[in-house]
């Protein structure tokens, strides 16, 4: 093959480079002409129409357009989002205290779907579906043994009301097909009500849905006429919900014209929120437990009671979202929760925390920083000092500052521990005792009767031999008296969550391990005032 001169090579790519600078210059290059007024949004439609013009591949106009809008909400603040037709429907049947399905809650210790309990009244439960149950296809899709994420398979079996799904169950190693026809299912947030002792009751309330108030209220009529004085109300993990249940739930404890919380932004004046004085609880003590994962309506609930030094605040700093945003939805079944104010507690903190750093990754550096295990460790704006109804200080900074401070528990994190929670063998442990002891467990439904059932059987000798033949993990030598004491609580609460007190007993018997509780009752649930200056 005959060489080319490098010469030539030169004067051909001169050429090609001309021809090229030729044939873009009237295009790329062109100056298009921008007057300079961004509040028309002139700039983003030019660049859009100029991409739509001379793009050289066909355009996914959806894709972008739900691209741009994701990316310019992004720009304003963390709870400004977009939310497609699928997130949109999710997000809304989640608070909406119902749901459309085949209604029931089920758990993947392994890699099979295992029914926990079909909700009562529910499809699931009429059509024959029971606890302990092994879910191996979702009509003829196999779930089990596929590693399927909990979420794509709840979607398989959500639906709308009246559409069918066959759903084939593993039930003693027998195969079993039920055709279930979908429904409206109720979701509660009442996770536990019940008394802890003959005058204090606990409610665990788990997100402010639709229904809260309802079952709040029907949940503490139940505990006043056991005799409840004071009530442990317990809003950790609570990411929040509709604004309005927290105004009603405030409202029940305290009194005509407190205030509750109030909202204003650049578009929206101040809006205050006060309580009538019509509320059921004014006259029962509480403390509001609280941590990192308590976020929205329970700090606005929180902070209520807070400045109005109505009842004592315990646990650890809440999560600081206090920003309001506004639905605006839209007729592709496509919406935007769209932040429109700021929530501000009775004294006037702002409940927001700052979300200039890195927002995602502020609890992460709570840890890091050892604000979960020490109070001297928690961030406070000094500068920011508010004071309650009666004087008392109180700062800004984001989220609720709690009154009682309680760390989180870190001594109980023996290597036996450690390896079992990494393999959830408590939960694959306590599927095993529901099928072996299934009949009897089905059949308690009195707490103290529980409890002796669970020690006769030897719950911690059996577990100690599973987690060695089944897991590979050994106790060593004096190992299980450091375990114990906050391994049997957590055994007892996953088996008797399978008895007829379900979730009830799954919390009481927390209740000896969790030092939250332990520092609530401890507080009398009247607020103790600081020392004025100079005593």
């Amino acid at each position: 093959m005959k060489k080319i001169d490098n010469s030539v090579m030169a004067a051909l790519l001169g050429i090609v480079l001309g021809v090229f600078l030729t044939l873009v210059s009237g295009k790329v290059f062109e100056r298009k002409e921008f007057d300079g007024d961004y509040n028309r949004w002139r700039k983003l439609n030019l660049i859009l129409q100029e991409v739509q013009k001379h793009y050289v591949d066909t355009i996914d106009m959806k894709g972008m357009t739900d691209a741009a809008v994701e990316a310019a909400l992004a720009e304003l603040d963390p709870h400004s989002v977009y939310l497609p037709p699928v997130e949109l429907q999710e997000s809304e049947s989640e608070l909406s205290g119902n749901f459309e399905g085949i209604g029931i809650t089920f758990n993947v210790p392994n890699d099979t779907a295992i029914v926990l309990n079909p909700i009562t009244g529910g499809p699931s439960e009429k059509a024959g579906l029971l606890q302990g149950d092994r879910i191996v296809k979702v009509d003829d899709r196999t779930v089990a043994g596929v590693r399927m994420p909990q979420d794509s398979m709840i979607r398989l079996m959500k639906g709308p009301k009246g559409t069918k799904v066959k759903i084939t169950v593993s039930r003693d190693g027998t195969l079993i097909p039920f055709e279930i026809i979908r429904d409206k299912i109720p979701v509660h947030c009442v996770d536990a009500a019940f008394m802890i002792d003959d005058v204090t009751g606990y409610i665990k309330l788990s997100k402010f849905t639709r229904t809260t108030y309802a079952e709040f209220s029907q949940a503490a009529e139940k505990l006043l006429s056991m005799g409840m004085e004071k009530l442990i109300f317990d809003l950790r993990d609570n990411t929040g919900g509709y604004f309005d249940q927290a105004l009603l739930l405030a409202n029940e404890f305290l009194q005509r014209g407190d205030e509750i919380v109030y909202m204003e932004g650049l578009h929206r004046p101040r809006q205050d929120f006060d309580a009538d004085g019509r509320g059921i609880l004014k006259e029962v003590k509480i403390s509001v437990l609280i941590d990192e994962g308590s976020a929205s309506s329970s700090e606005i609930f929180a902070g209520a009671i807070q400045d109005n030094d109505r009842g004592v605040i315990v646990g650890r700093r809440s999560f600081g979202k206090g920003l309001v945003q506004e639905p605006i939805n839209f007729t592709d079944g496509s919406g935007i929760r769209l932040t429109v104010a700021r929530f501000h507690t009775p004294s006037g903190r702002c409940i927001q925390k700052p979300y200039d750093g890195d927002y995602d990754y502020d609890i992460y550096e709570r840890y890091e920083h050892g604000e979960m295990t020490h109070a001297d460790s928690m961030k406070v704006d000094t500068t920011a000092v508010f004071y309650t109804m009666r004087g008392r200080r109180v700062y800004g900074g984001g989220g609720i500052i709690p009154d009682v401070f309680v760390p989180m528990d870190t001594t109980k994190a023996t290597s036996f521990y450690i390896q079992c929670n990494r393999k959830a063998t408590q939960m694959r442990f306590a599927q095993t005792m529901f099928d072996k002891y299934r009949g009897a467990l089905a059949e308690i439904d009195d707490f103290e009767r529980l409890d002796s059932y669970l020690d006769r059987i030897d719950l911690a000798g059996q577990f100690i031999s599973y987690a060695e033949r089944v897991d590979g993990i050994k106790l060593k030598e004096g190992e299980w008296g450091e375990t114990e004491m906050y391994m049997m609580p957590q055994l007892k609460a996953l088996v008797g969550r399978f008895s007829k007190l379900g979730d009830e007993a799954f919390y009481r018997f927390y209740i000896p391990i969790d030092d939250t509780i332990k520092a609530a009752l401890d507080q009398s649930g009247d607020v103790q005032l600081e020392p004025a200056e100079g005593e």
